[in-house]
């Protein structure tokens, strides 16, 4: 049988890792600053998440959601300090795009409405009402389209209220940080401004914190640096450094209703254990804060880099993007091929950076030296 061939591969495989670094079957080394989509959190092969998800493997690795599981509720008691959202509710899925999914359900099940508001540039998720709220129309297939979506310019707060003010708007889905858009941020008093005329119009603010959540800005939640609080904010990602696992933090306005959402593997007792493991190294190894710091101190350093072409350095936290004038495939290739650094795109002419939270600053200084080799190169 053949794997179906939808994605392009680099001729590397990767058998192991340890912190910020991976290596592949040949032996060497690379620099992790993407973290497999942004995934990883605290760090590849960290021992207290591998010992949590051994030793719960060998106990239970998976019950129905139809009995109790107090993994959850350990997890949602730990999430909910650590993000400062202890008085939200949690239900628990899979994947970034199923908990997107289910935050667009569960706005139309409490006011009613059908149409969604998301952005240019915006990316959600693959299954269907996900990627339909995802401004490409190369993904978005022929079933997908009778959702009624309207696309409004990120920080455009007259666009967003001319299409709120028509009344049948259900929910308002924006990203903490544009990632596959290209690392752009919504403007802080944007956010603001958003936060008042959702609650004006009587319509969900869903923030799809999939990729800016978990600490990667430098903060808990990305939309926190504007001091709003979302009706519900999705997560994935981080939220078990590689485990598949997300969820959905649940404002007190919504009643749950027996049946009205539902999952097999969400919430199962294995994803409570890397999640667990991941939110208490978080917790006391001050990664959200290392994030800060040592985001900061990368920002800075890129934009002080001399190369022909460079365009803009932005991002907040360990969530950066570096633009340039022109296309950066022969960058990228010379930082993965030459200079041994994993880093990801975001259409033609950016570079986005993700790494690992516990990246050190010895380590964004070696990035430093490797990134400056290859694009004075080009």
């Amino acid at each position: 049988m053949k794997l179906f061939d939808v994605y392009p591969l680099f001729d590397i495989e990767i058998a192991r890792g340890k912190g910020c670094l991976v290596w592949d079957t040949n032996g060497n080394e690379y620099l992790d600053f993407y973290g497999g989509h942004a995934v990883i959190s605290v760090g590849h092969s960290h021992p207290d998440y591998v010992r949590a998800i051994s030793e719960q493997v060998s106990k239970l690795g998976f019950y129905s959601n139809s009995v109790k599981n107090s993994l959850q509720q350990t997890f949602a008691d730990k999430l909910g300090i650590a993000s400062g959202y202890d008085d939200y509710s949690l239900f628990l899925v899979n994947s970034g795009a199923e908990a997107n999914e289910n935050a667009m359900k569960l706005a139309s099940f409490y006011n009613g409405k059908r149409r969604i508001v998301s952005f240019r540039h915006s990316f959600h998720g693959r299954t269907s009402a996900a990627v339909r709220v995802t401004d490409n129309p190369k993904i978005i297939a022929p079933i997908n389209e009778s959702l009624p979506v309207t696309y409004v310019m990120l920080n455009d707060i007259q666009a967003v209220e001319t299409e709120l003010r028509k009344g049948d708007v259900s929910s308002v889905i924006i990203e903490g940080i544009q990632g596959i858009g290209g690392i752009q941020l919504p403007d802080d008093e944007f956010i603001r401004k958003l936060r008042e005329l959702c609650v004006k119009y009587e319509v969900v603010l869903i923030f799809d914190e999939i990729q800016s959540g978990y600490g990667r800005s430098g903060k808990f939640f990305a939309h926190q640096y504007s001091g709003i609080r979302p009706d519900i904010i999705t997560v994935a990602k981080g939220i078990a450094n590689g485990f598949p696992m997300s969820g959905m933090l649940i404002s007190p306005m919504f009643t749950p209703i027996y049946g009205m959402l539902g999952t097999t593997f969400g919430g199962n007792h294995l994803a409570c254990a890397a999640a667990i493991a991941v939110i208490d190294i978080i917790t006391k190894e001050g990664l959200v804060e290392n994030a800060a710091k040592v985001g900061s101190y990368l920002i800075n350093s890129l934009k002080s880099i001399r190369c022909a072409g460079l365009k803009e350095v932005r991002g907040r936290g360990l969530m950066i993007g570096v633009e340039f004038e022109e296309s950066i495939k022969e960058a990228r290739t010379k930082l993965l091929f030459e200079e041994k650094v994993f880093t990801g795109i975001a259409g033609t002419n950016t570079i986005r950076l993700l790494p690992p939270l516990c990246l050190t600053m010895g380590e964004a200084d070696e990035f430093l030296r490797r990134f400056e080799r290859a694009v004075t190169k080009v």
